[in-house]
C-alpha cells in the first residue's frame, strides 16, 4: 500500500494545532466564566497544602493546563501572595485537575464534534450574553478538541498497515526510559501535557501502541509539561524558581516511583481494562489519572521536604523587593489569568494609595516642624507613586488587551481612574510642599485660630482617605455612602472657614502673605477629599 505521506503529516500537524487552540479557547472561556470567583476561591483557600490541592485541581481543571497553573502560582509567589508550601500545594493539585480532559477523550464523543462547533459558533455570534458567550466558547472547543482528536486519528490510522512501523513500535517496547524520553521531549515541544496523552490515547485505541509503551509515555509528559513554568520562573524572584522546580521535582519522583513499579503498575491497568470493560483511550485516561492521584497522595505529607529539597536546590535569600516599586504586577498573570492579574492590580492601586497618604502625611509634618527631612520624604513618596502610577497603568492597558467580562471591564476602568485620583493627592502633598518653602522663606505665620482650622481640616481630609482606601479593600458601600455625606461637610466646613478667614484679615488678626499661603492649603486638603469622593463613588458603583 503506497501511503500518501504529505496528508498524513498536514492532517496531523493541523490536528494538533486544532486541539491546542481548542484547549486554549475551552480553558478561556471556563476560566471568564469563573472570573472574580476563580481569584477569590485562590485568595481564601489556599492556607494549608491539602486545600491547595483542591484550589489547583479547580484551576486546572478550569483553565485545562497544569503548566498553566503552575505558571500563575509562580506569578502570585513572585508577587509574595503565596508561600512555597501554599504553592507546592496547588501545582500537586494542578497534576490531577489536568487529567479531566483526558477522561473528556475518552469518552469517545467525536461523532458529535461537528454539531458541538456549530451550537458553540451560534453561541458566540448568535446572542448577546455574556454567559451564553462564554458558554458557547466552552461547547466550541470542547467539539474542537474531539473534532482535532479525529483528525489526528485519521491521519495515523494507515501507518497500521507499514509493518517498519508497526516492528519499530515493537522494538521500543522493552525500553520504557526511552519512552518516558519521548514523552518528556514531545510535551517540552508543544508545552501541552493534554495534547500528548489525546495522542497517546489516538495510537492506543488505534493498536499502534501498547499499554508497556504508552504509560512511560504519559509518566515523560508529566515531566515535559513542567517546562513552561521554569521558563517563566527565569527572571523572578527565587521563590517563583523555587515553585517551578518544586514542579519538575514532584513529577519525576513521581515517574521514578511509577518507572520502579511499572510493570504492576501496568497490570493493574490492565486489569482494571478488563473488569471495568474500558475502551483504550479511557484506560489511558484512568491511567493517567491513576499516576496523578496517587503520586499526591504518596508525596503530600511529604511537602515540607520538597519545600526543603528546593530551597537546597536552588539557594540564597529572598530577594526583598526594591522599595519604592510595584509589588503585585506579574506580567506572566495577563495572559494565563486576566482575572487573577486583575486583582492582583487592586491589590497594587492599595499599595500606591499607602504611598499617597504617606506623602500627605509627611508634607503636613513638614508644615508643623519645618524639618527638612519631612520635605525629602514627600518627594520619594511623590516619586513612588508616579513610578507605581505609570506601571499599574500600563498593567491595566495589557490585560485590556484580553478577554474579559463588562463587570471586569468595569474594575479595569475604575482602577485606572482611582490610580489618577491617587496620583493627583500625591500631587496636591508635593505642591504643598513647594508652598510651605515659599511660606518658610517669607517667615510668614498663622494665628492661633487659622492654625486650628487647617489642623482640623487636615485630619478630615486625611481621615477621609484612609477610610476612602478601606472601602476599596472591603468593598463597604456603607461606608462608601458615608464618605460622600463627609465630604459634603467638608466643602461646607471649607466655606465657613474662607468666610472666618476673611473676618481675620479685615480685622488685621492675619498678614496678607500668610493670608494667601492659608487659602492655597486650605484648597489643596479640599481638592485631596474631592478625590476621595471619587474613589468612594466608584465603590458605590461596583467599580473597585
Amino acid at each position: 500500500m503506497l501511503l500518501n505521506w504529505q496528508d498524513i503529516v498536514f492532517n496531523f500537524i493541523g490536528g494538533l494545532g486544532l486541539f491546542l487552540f481548542s484547549i486554549k479557547y475551552m480553558g478561556d472561556g471556563l476560566q471568564q466564566a469563573a472570573g472574580d470567583r476563580l481569584r477569590y476561591y485562590i485568595d481564601r483557600y489556599t492556607s494549608n497544602p491539602f486545600l491547595g490541592i483542591l484550589v489547583g485541581l479547580a484551576m486546572s481543571a478550569l483553565i485545562q493546563s497544569s503548566s498553566g497553573v503552575t505558571v500563575i502560582t509562580v506569578g502570585l509567589v513572585s508577587a509574595g501572595l503565596l508561600n512555597l508550601r501554599q504553592a507546592i500545594g496547588i501545582v500537586m493539585g494542578a497534576n490531577i485537575g489536568t487529567t479531566v480532559t483526558s477522561f473528556m477523550i475518552g469518552f469517545k464523543l467525536g461523532d458529535y464534534a461537528l454539531p458541538m462547533i456549530a451550537l458553540g459558533a451560534a453561541l458566540l455570534f448568535f446572542t448577546s450574553n455574556k454567559k451564553l458567550n462564554n458558554l458557547g466558547r466552552v461547547i466550541f472547543g470542547v467539539g474542537g478538541i474531539f473534532f482535532s482528536l479525529n483528525l489526528m486519528g485519521d491521519a495515523v490510522d494507515p501507518l497500521k498497515s507499514v509493518d517498519a512501523f508497526r516492528d519499530y513500535l515493537a522494538t521500543l517496547g522493552d525500553k520504557p526510559l526511552m519512552w518516558v524520553l519521548i514523552g518528556t521531549v514531545l510535551t517540552m515541544m508543544v508545552q501541552a501535557s493534554s495534547a500528548i496523552i489525546g495522542i497517546v490515547q489516538g495510537l492506543h485505541g488505534s493498536d499502534l501502541l501498547d499499554l508497556q509503551g504508552a504509560i512511560p509515555i504519559l509518566l515523560g509528559s508529566n515531566i515535559g509539561t513542567c517546562i513552561t513554568a521554569v521558563l517563566a520562573s527565569i527572571g523572578s524572584t527565587i521563590a517563583a524558581k523555587r515553585v517551578a522546580w518544586a514542579h519538575v521535582l514532584f513529577n519525576v519522583i513521581g515517574t521514578l516511583i511509577f518507572m520502579i513499579l511499572l510493570v504492576p503498575f501496568t497490570g493493574f491497568i490492565d486489569l482494571l481494562q478488563g473488569h471495568l470493560h474500558l475502551t483504550p483511550e479511557m484506560t489511558i485516561a484512568f491511567a493517567h489519572g491513576a499516576f496523578n492521584i496517587t503520586n499526591t497522595i504518596i508525596l503530600l505529607p511529604f511537602i515540607g521536604v520538597l519545600a526543603f529539597l528546593v530551597t537546597k536546590l536552588i539557594p540564597g535569600q529572598e530577594e526583598s523587593v526594591t522599595k519604592y516599586e510595584a509589588l503585585y504586577l506579574d506580567k506572566i498573570l495577563i495572559t494565563q489569568a486576566p482575572a487573577i492579574a486583575l486583582g492582583n492590580a487592586k491589590k497594587e492601586l492599595i499599595h500606591l494609595a499607602s504611598y499617597a497618604i504617606q506623602s500627605l502625611e509627611a508634607s503636613y509634618s513638614y508644615l508643623k516642624t519645618a524639618d527638612e527631612k519631612y520635605s525629602d520624604y514627600v518627594h520619594r513618596y511623590e516619586k513612588a507613586v508616579n513610578t507605581i502610577d505609570e506601571e499599574l497603568t500600563n498593567y491595566l492597558i495589557a490585560i485590556s488587551n484580553e478577554a474579559l467580562n463588562p463587570s471586569e471591564n468595569e474594575v479595569l476602568a475604575g482602577i485606572l481612574d482611582a490610580s489618577r485620583d491617587l496620583e493627583r493627592i500625591g500631587d496636591h502633598s508635593e505642591a504643598l510642599v513647594v508652598l510651605i518653602d515659599h511660606m518658610f522663606s517669607k517667615e510668614a505665620h498663622f494665628s492661633e485660630e487659622a492654625d486650628r482650622e487647617l489642623r482640623e481640616m487636615y485630619h478630615k481630609a486625611h481621615r477621609m482617605i484612609l477610610d476612602s482606601i478601606r472601602a476599596i479593600t472591603d468593598g463597604d458601600k456603607v461606608l462608601s455612602e458615608e464618605l460622600l455625606e463627609r465630604h459634603s461637610d467638608i466643602q461646607r466646613m471649607e466655606r465657613q472657614i474662607r468666610k472666618n478667614h476673611i473676618r481675620r484679615l479685615n480685622n488685621g488678626e492675619c498678614s496678607a502673605q500668610a493670608g494667601l499661603n492659608f487659602v492655597d492649603i486650605l484648597s489643596h486638603y479640599t481638592r485631596m477629599s474631592d478625590h476621595a469622593a471619587n474613589l468612594a463613588e466608584k465603590v458605590i458603583e461596583n467599580q473597585l
